[in-house]
């Protein structure tokens, strides 16, 4: 099992997170704050199986809007071992 953690720019939230559900991933938003100019971003924490992973960036690269500059970066992801979860 790996866990996602995208941080991702306000303006891309919504078609992200709806990108997400719609394909049957899980997701958990938190709104934050940083960057050089401190622009709102939202942090999206995604739970999924390891042959998921590339199917989960994929979606992820697809719903986001395009950037406002050539070279602009969309988005920040770290994919994370995850040892042991439990629901309760």
């Amino acid at each position: 099992m790996k866990m996602i953690v995208a941080i991702i720019r306000d303006n891309d939230n919504e078609p992200v997170t709806q990108g997400l559900v719609s394909s049957g991933f899980r997701v958990t938003r938190i709104a934050s704050t940083g960057g050089f100019l401190r622009r709102g971003s939202t942090t999206l924490i995604i739970g999924v199986a390891d042959e998921k992973v590339n199917d989960a960036i994929q979606v992820i690269k697809d719903s986001m809007l395009p950037p406002d500059e050539p070279n602009a970066k969309r988005a920040t992801l770290f994919v994370l071992n995850v040892e042991h979860f439990t629901q309760i």
